[in-house]
């Protein structure tokens, strides 16, 4: 793997908390990895959840479902 030396170097000689960090990246090293050599994203995605999840949080208690889904519908 690409990282594994420097993982490994990690979790041996550095201070506690990154030796706890490092065990966390090589649990899922397959993801880590892909993260850092595709060129995908998905923060388009992470951006509508962000929208739909603010207007939740101001309509909430004020209007009716149907309102929030025109509004989640409608806007860009």
């Amino acid at each position: 793997m690409i990282v594994a030396g420097p993982l490994q170097g990690a979790e041996q000689d550095a201070p506690k908390p990154m030796k706890g960090f490092a065990g966390f990246l090589r649990q899922d090293l397959d993801a880590v990895t892909a993260d850092l050599t595709l060129r995908w994203s998905s923060g388009v995605v992470e951006g509508h959840v962000n929208r739909v999840k603010t207007l939740k949080r101001a309509m909430y208690g004020r209007a009716s479902f149907e309102l929030l889904r025109t509004r989640i519908l409608t806007q860009p």
